[in-house]
């Protein structure tokens, strides 16, 4: 059995092709069953986003396998594999569990630490789940893999600084303020930028938002989508006599807002502060009005360039995400390579034990007149001397069991003590073992 995943991700394909590959979420079910009856395969799930569309598998053939999932991308989307293949990705084995970790962890997303991977993430598995296509690999793997990423949070700061316009925006609106409670926003504008920046703002706790735009319809309809009010054009600066954040986004040719204006609205605001974003090219604010005091002014340049520093943040972060990842991925297959070992052991105590308990009757066969107490000693001395014959060989054998040795230590004590096929199920029990180890 060998993990696998096949896919593709923004690194690998442009969005039209991430758009056709797409699995709707009516349809994932139904492909996690067409897939399921690859005999190639034991378990699998399907993790469609906007960014990438993988196959996780546990596979039984991993060459079929991996041959199986690209026909069945291919197929199941109608697009020709030889234009498909080149967008495709394969991970077998260690390189798998890395991916999978480094995925839910974002340190392989277009935006480095955001969080809503890992939800994607746990959403396809319950799906799997739910299809019944994961098994026993899949749900330790998942589980690792929600650890990790929870690790990688706590553990480095990834995903504290903002790394968009619109979050620096809140960032910064937020060291002004402090909170953002209770605070009013004025949109001047009615466009996607201003919509977006308002969305990250409500989400930070924002009370209110005026909308003024060139067009009152359009200011109304968007002013509606978040319960706020329009205002005309002309009674933009009695807006901002009120307001604490403005954001402006428009087309206007010349400034919107001027140097002088603000000064009279700051005499009238009492020089309470005010919080200028001018996402405009060219420009809706006046340079000079950032001069003022009490009056801050950002434009797309100055959130461009904190969100370009927080990035490099990130970057910095993200190795030490890395050296998190490798830690859990040596962990995870240990524990999978001792898969193989634990039926070993299992087994090698078996044949031993059978052993003893035949030589045994046999000596009290012969000495039927031997008391109770000294039944016991018996017992007690030959169960000592088959623990101490296999100490030595199962110490190896968990030793060896994250190492390359450890399949030839296993053939060589199958073929010595004529051992049964390891059987599927004592790995189902160790894994039960393990898992009330683990985390909740």
């Amino acid at each position: 059995m060998e993990l696998l995943v096949i896919g593709l991700n923004h690194h690998t394909a442009p969005i039209a092709i991430r758009e056709c590959l797409a699995f709707s979420e009516g349809k994932l079910e139904d492909a996690l069953s067409k897939v399921h009856t690859l005999p190639s395969l034991k378990e699998n799930m399907i993790l469609s986003t906007c960014n990438r569309v993988e196959v996780y598998a546990a596979a039984r053939e991993t060459e079929k396998a991996t041959i199986d999932l690209k026909n069945f991308l291919s197929q199941y989307h109608g697009l020709p594999l030889k234009e498909l293949e080149k967008s495709l990705y394969s991970r077998i084995g260690e390189e798998a569990v890395g991916h999978i970790f480094r995925v839910a962890s974002s340190l392989d997303s277009m935006v480095l630490g955001e969080p809503q991977i890992l939800g994607q993430i746990k959403e396809a598995y319950e799906v799997a789940q739910q299809a019944k296509t994961s098994g026993l690999i899949l749900h330790r793997l998942l589980h690792r893999a929600f650890h990790v990423a929870k690790r990688v949070r706590t553990e480095t700061k990834i995903a504290i600084s903002a790394v968009s316009v619109s979050s620096v925006a809140v960032e910064l609106a937020e060291k002004i303020f402090g909170t953002l409670e209770k605070k009013t926003v004025l949109l001047i504008g009615a466009g996607e930028m201003c919509e977006l920046a308002a969305r990250h703002l409500i989400s930070a706790g924002i009370e209110k938002i005026w909308v003024t735009n060139r067009t009152f319809e359009r200011a109304f309809t968007l002013a509606q989508a978040f319960r706020g009010e329009a205002i005309p054009l002309e009674a933009m600066a009695q807006g901002l006599k009120k307001t604490d954040i403005v954001i402006s986004a428009t087309n206007s040719p010349r400034y919107l807002i001027e140097h002088n204006q603000i000064i009279r609205v700051m005499k009238d605001r009492k020089q309470k502060p005010i919080f200028f974003i001018d996402i405009s090219d060219p420009r809706d604010i006046e340079p000079k009005v950032g001069d003022l005091e009490n009056v801050y002014l950002y434009n797309i340049d100055d959130l461009q360039k904190v969100a370009n520093e927080n990035i490099k943040d990130r970057e910095k972060e993200a190795q030490r995400a890395e050296i998190i990842v490798q830690d859990e991925v040596v962990k995870f297959v240990n524990w999978y390579r001792s898969l193989d070992v634990t039926p070993t052991i299992v087994s090698l105590r078996n044949r031993f034990e059978e052993i003893r308990k035949k030589e045994l009757e046999k000596t009290l066969s012969i000495h039927p007149n031997l008391s109770q107490k000294e039944k016991q000693s018996l017992e007690a001395l030959t169960s000592s001397i088959i623990n101490k014959i296999l100490h030595p060989p199962i110490t190896l054998l968990k030793q060896t069991g994250e190492e390359a040795m450890a399949d030839l230590y296993l053939d060589a004590l199958h073929a010595l003590f004529q051992l049964p096929e390891k059987p599927l199920q004592t790995a189902s029990e160790k894994f039960e073992e393990d898992k009330e180890k683990e985390e909740p």
